[in-house]
């Protein structure tokens, strides 16, 4: 039995984890669970998986979820999550928290010694030198629960030893992916809300439409995989059928296929090594009319390489990056700026933004705090 913590367990990937342990409840208790604001469905879980230790993150709805959840511990504050992924009577943390906010409580959980299944993209983004060191230093495991991250991993397992020529990243191309630029240009955000193959979050969602969401995820297998960021090639994969790839110095290509569903990879970080059966629609390949490869069009989605160009710069150009985007997009999803705006902002804030070459985890809080600022009084 083991036992997990679920940093942000009213999101897509927190409820998509808890559809894993619904399926193996001989496996997987619930030790605790965590979120900013959505209480109802907080205790609504609290009392499904009858787990023990429930945050609210926002101090305001507090008195209201403890009044709700009579006989449990009832805690508020990042603070409190950080206290508590480090307890004993936790094996696991999903880190499943979006933005952010997810770096503090998923350092606590590294510090612990804890395996962090990482669904949190902005922590390796903002922070990957000091995250991946952290992990050395307290023997901590960090297994990706990004389709693509975790697809590479699962190809690494198979390869032997052997060094990586190239990581070959696939992209859905998102909503807008056959649209021309000045039609894009005025869609705001039902048409981005509307993913071809994902059921995701809104605000991954909207990065996903943007590219932002590649870029993130270059940095992130760079810091994940230890591999420079020249051997690794986004290509736009419309089907998403295959998750990403590994190739060799031979030329062999090793590949992760699978219908496009997070509960594959969020129970493979959690049970590793071992796979567990899953109720998930499996792969037909006799069904498949053909899969399709495309280079990504950098001209109509510019985040993404405004993320390659983050990444090469390094220092906490990477964490402004992030920032500047979170602040972006929030304003896209409330109808304040149109779409080409985010890449605009965010190319302004890293530009401008003060330059540390070695930040340590103070620049990074301090190059956030600059970044989201600066990208507000630009909004």
């Amino acid at each position: 039995m083991k036992r997990i913590a679920i940093l942000g367990s009213t999101g897509s990937i927190g409820t998509q984890t808890l559809d894993v342990v619904r399926q193996h409840p001989d496996l997987f208790k619930v030790q605790m669970i965590s979120a900013n604001s959505s209480t109802e469905l907080l205790a609504a879980q609290a009392r499904e998986f009858d787990v023990p230790e429930v945050v609210v993150c926002r101090e305001d709805l507090y008195p209201s979820l403890r009044e709700a959840l009579p006989g449990r511990n009832v805690h508020c504050g990042v603070e409190a999550a950080c206290g508590l992924v480090g307890q004993a009577d936790v094996d696991i943390v999903v880190a499943a928290m979006v933005g952010f906010s997810g770096l503090r409580p998923t350092l606590a959980a590294l510090e612990a010694g804890k395996r962090v299944a990482l669904a949190n993209k902005e922590t390796l983004v903002a922070a990957g030198p000091i995250v991946m060191a952290t992990a050395r230093r307290f023997n901590a495991d960090i297994l990706p629960v990004d389709s693509e991250h975790s697809a590479i991993f699962q190809c690494l397992q198979a390869a032997g030893g052997n060094e990586v020529a190239r990581i070959h990243l696939t992209a859905s191309g998102g909503p807008f992916r056959t649209l021309p630029r000045e039609v894009i240009a005025g869609l705001g955000k039902d048409a981005a809300l509307k993913h071809p193959n994902w059921d995701m979050g809104a605000k991954i969602t909207i990065d996903s439409a943007t590219m932002m969401n590649k870029g993130f995820e270059v940095i992130e297998a760079k810091w994940l995989f230890g591999v420079d960021v020249s051997r690794i090639h986004v290509v736009v994969h419309p089907e998403s059928v295959i998750h990403s790839m590994v190739e060799f110095a031979d030329g062999a290509v090793l590949a992760q296929l699978g219908c496009p569903d997070m509960r594959e990879p969020i129970q493979y970080a959690m049970s590793y090594p071992s796979r567990l059966s899953l109720s998930n629609k499996k792969l037909d390949f006799a069904a498949l009319s053909g899969l399709s490869f495309f280079e990504p069009d950098m001209e109509k989605f510019p985040c993404l390489g405004l993320a390659f160009d983050a990444i090469e710069r390094g220092g906490n150009a990477p964490c402004a990056l992030n920032a500047a985007n979170e602040a972006a997009v929030a304003a896209y999803l409330h109808d304040r700026i149109g779409f080409y705006d985010i890449s605009s902002i965010v190319e302004r804030v890293v530009s401008g933004v003060n330059f540390a070459a070695t930040p340590t985890l103070d620049d990074i809080f301090a190059t956030h705090e600059e970044s989201y600022r600066r990208a507000c009084e630009m909004l």
